[in-house]
């Protein structure tokens, strides 16, 4: 039966639905704290501005690899819903592009103009990383409403797009707390106390909001047994919320101990509001219009197609490993110059996916 199940390919959707939510969820955790520290940039002193820069140098780049990924999997596996989600959202999509390209420009560019201009390009640098959280959440919001039309459907998304900020800016806070001591960290702390209620406060409002603006979320939400779980993720995020609020009061620990656990705990929170979102319109791939197997490619599309561009990224990652491990310490430029002797194709993504992937790793905790 478990056979006669995979040749048929029926499970194909689901699982590229699956990968497709992970690397979203995956590029929301990892590309939402540098986004969240860039929003931060303002309220420190320069010398403080340039250590916040430093903690996300090395990732924030890589980051931004798995919403490049996350389009390409709706692309190639379900073209349909990539039409539509395009169509719908091109302005902010256009918006959100031309906001990343300025965040990066002015990334760099900060260090090397004359001290005198390197305020302009911090001051980007923050509209940059704010223009982008405020889009995402925005385009979020409209997703999650179906695209529906009427002024309720866009305050929601608006106001959505103020949650994903608030969001960003835990992510951020939390990270620095990890990443930075003394005054910097205690400063971090008080962000993340701040940040996290204005999370819940958004939460519980957009909560409600959506009940109004879109009725099959107000029928799943009051049906049994959707209900029991509806009920505990919230008591979930609540006990995780109060978790952190407490710990925040208590850090710094001598030793930094325990400085790491206010980004898990940001991380879980993320997860949780994710996984609900997820689940308030499945089995859809676009809410209330297109499901996932209606979306879908053929079957043998995604068996040939989109299988071999992730054995390819898994053989890439792995390569991109090994040679990390033979050549310490020498920085990226000599690995990423022999993949891609090697393996010209490949080599891009290999680069920022096992950058992502070590560096994080290396550096988190």
């Amino acid at each position: 039966m478990i056979a006669e199940l995979i040749e048929s390919g029926t499970w194909l959707p689901y699982a590229f639905a699956f990968l497709l939510g992970l690397s979203l969820l995956l590029y929301a955790i990892l590309d939402g704290y540098d986004l969240g520290v860039g929003m931060l940039t303002p309220l420190v002193t320069p010398a403080q501005r340039d250590r916040m820069i430093a903690s996300i140098g090395p990732f924030w780049d890589a980051n931004e690899t798995w919403l490049v990924l996350g389009v390409g999997l709706l692309l190639v596996a379900f073209p349909q819903a990539h039409g539509i989600v395009l169509t719908e959202l091109y302005l902010p999509v256009t918006l959100m592009i031309l906001a990343l390209i300025f965040r990066g420009v002015s990334f760099d560019f900060r260090k090397k103009v004359p001290p005198h201009k390197q305020a302009f390009w911090d001051r980007a640098f923050f509209l940059g990383s704010t223009v982008v959280a405020l889009t995402q959440g925005y385009m979020v919001g409209r997703f999650v409403t179906g695209f529906q039309s009427g002024w309720a459907a866009q305050l929601f998304a608006v106001y959505f797009g103020v949650l994903v900020v608030a969001g960003y800016v835990l992510m951020g806070s939390t990270w620095l707390v990890l990443k930075t001591d003394g005054t910097l960290q205690q400063r971090a702390i008080r962000w993340a106390r701040t940040a996290i209620w204005l999370m819940v406060f958004g939460a519980i409002f957009s909560s409600l909001a959506a009940v109004f603006t879109d009725t099959r979320i107000y029928q799943r939400m009051f049906s049994f047994p959707e209900l029991t779980l509806l009920i505990a993720m919230p008591l979930l995020s609540v006990v995780l919320t109060l978790l952190l609020h407490f710990l925040c009061n208590a850090l710094p620990l001598p030793g930094d101990r325990l400085s790491w656990m206010p980004f898990a705990i940001a991380i879980a929170i993320f997860a949780l509001g994710f996984a609900g979102l997820v689940y308030s319109f499945y089995p859809y791939i676009i809410p209330g219009q297109l499901y996932i197997t209606e979306a879908a490619s053929a079957p043998e599309c995604l068996v040939h197609h989109p299988g071999r561009h992730l054995v390819c990224v898994t053989v890439s990652h792995r390569l991109y490993c090994a040679v990390i491990l033979h050549f310490p310490g020498q920085g990226h430029g000599p690995e990423l110059r022999l993949i891609g002797q090697r393996f010209p194709v490949c080599a891009p993504l290999a680069y920022n996916v096992g950058k992502s992937f070590i560096l994080a790793q290396d550096q988190m905790f």
